[in-house]
């Protein structure tokens, strides 16, 4: 049956999955806090990750070790500010700010000048959504969705890397576990063991982690990654019909423009860094994970 899926729908199937799995963290805030939901959720997608790549542990350098801790540092401060924005903010507005992270860091690497073309146009994307006010659009909540970027970007670099060093998918598995370890102390509470909490918890650590990860896995085997990164860069427009359908958040005209206008950005940035040099031997795309 999977055989058979287009690859076109694992990828979106992914964007479903990821996005509505963020709504569906969003539920759980008033209840555990931020806090809580994200070491729920890195907390069970470590344990599944581990359950099912055992990876080893013996063998590698301290410098294989220092990147593991820097990978699971990223996820661990992705997750939290990208969380602490949804509590803030719209859901649609957060993941478009969010993708601000991995575009500079495409239009950075392409080192091309028509790069910045669409660097501008993500700003006026930005700026866009900025002039629509801030009484939806808090300047907390803002903050973390840029820095939730910013951070997205260093663990694009970190997963580029762990990918070199570890096999199959054993750097992201001890990466999750680290970043369990580091939110731990911070959302552990007796709430969590709530069977309730609990199945909400196990239902965003699938949606957002082991599905979409499985998904894009199985859709990489089917097509280019510059083809991967162009369905990825939907995202925004996915979340806002996520937060539309289950917290019932609504887009005004303008921050529709807006996200469109970053979609459009993020895919010309793609499509730009995908294409070599004329001088250089072409060579493959890096493409890492979302959070």
């Amino acid at each position: 049956m999977v055989k058979s899926t287009p690859a076109v729908g694992l990828v979106l199937g992914a964007l479903l999955s990821g996005q509505f799995g963020g709504a569906v963290a969003a539920l759980l805030f008033p209840q555990v806090g931020v806090g809580g939901v994200v070491t729920l959720r890195l907390t069970i997608a470590a344990l599944v990750l581990l359950a099912v790549c055992r990876p080893r542990v013996r063998g590698y350098r301290r410098a294989d070790w220092l990147l593991i801790g820097g990978f699971g540092a990223a996820l661990a401060g992705m997750n939290t500010l990208a969380y602490h924005a949804i509590a803030l903010i719209p859901l649609g507005p957060v993941v478009m700010l969010e993708v601000l992270g991995p575009l500079v860091l495409s239009v950075v690497t392409a080192r091309r000048a028509v790069s910045w073309l669409w660097a501008g146009l993500a700003v006026a994307g930005v700026a866009l959504l900025s002039s629509t006010g801030f009484d939806r659009l808090t300047p907390a909540g803002v903050g973390f969705a840029v820095a939730a970027g910013a951070v997205w970007a260093g663990y694009i670099v970190a997963s580029a890397r762990a990918g070199q060093r570890f096999p199959k998918a054993d750097g992201l598995a001890l990466a999750m576990a680290v970043a369990a370890l580091i939110t731990l102390p911070v959302g552990a509470g007796s709430t969590l063991l709530s069977p309730h909490i609990l199945a909400m918890g196990a239902a965003v650590a699938l949606l957002s982690s082991a599905l979409p990860y499985t998904l894009e896995l199985l859709a990489l085997r089917r097509m280019s990654t510059a083809t991967f990164a162009v369905l990825m860069s939907l995202v925004p427009a996915v979340a806002a019909i996520a937060g539309y359908v289950v917290l019932h958040q609504r887009l005004t005209p303008a921050e529709g423009l807006a996200i469109a206008l970053v979609i459009t950005a993020n895919i010309g940035a793609v499509r730009t860094s995908s294409r070599p040099p004329r001088e250089s031997t072409p060579r493959r795309s890096e493409l890492a994970g979302r959070r």
